[in-house]
């Protein structure tokens, strides 16, 4: 495990895919995870143990900015209350980067109150504590695809305008 910075990461180890959620989870990639909880940044590596995913670990508000102003990640799953710092804020450092991860929130009380908060601000999703493995892949699976879709699009079909004759 390398440490700089508050960061560490650690490039989780590789398993053959075992099925269809699998297979688009393999694009992720790298993964940001910032919460002040080891278990939080535990769970998420053992979720991710099946996959190519690096998880890169920050445990304050400040070294998640530093890490993302240095680095691309696809994906930041960020715990509802950090110390210091809160969700709104990892989301308004986000926000003014050139290619923003999408933002995840993390709650362990992740309720609809929450939910529609969080997709109001402009989060990607919230997942609720303790995570469920198929969640926690499908929605990272999900935010890094529309993520890649977003920024790494090398040429985007033109449409064509049908017109009503």
């Amino acid at each position: 495990m390398k440490k700089q910075t508050g960061i560490e990461t650690n490039p989780t180890a590789i398993a053959p895919a075992l099925s269809g959620i699998e297979t688009r989870a393999s694009a992720v990639g790298t993964v940001l995870s910032i919460s002040p909880i080891e278990d939080d940044h535990n769970s998420l590596e053992q979720i991710f143990r099946r996959f190519r995913w690096t998880l890169h670990r920050a445990l304050t508000l400040p070294s998640a900015v530093a890490f993302l102003a240095q680095n691309q990640a696809p994906v930041a799953i960020c715990e509802r209350d950090l110390a210091p710092g809160t969700w709104k804020e990892m989301l308004d450092e986000a926000i003014v980067l050139p290619q923003p991860p999408c933002v995840i929130v993390t709650s362990r009380l992740a309720d609809e109150y929450l939910w529609a908060e969080a997709l109001n601000a402009g989060a990607y999703d919230v997942l609720e504590k303790p995570f469920e493995t198929d969640e926690v892949i499908r929605i990272v699976s999900l935010a890094s695809r529309s993520w890649h879709d977003q920024y790494l699009r090398t040429s985007v079909p033109k449409t064509l305008k049908l017109h009503a004759a």
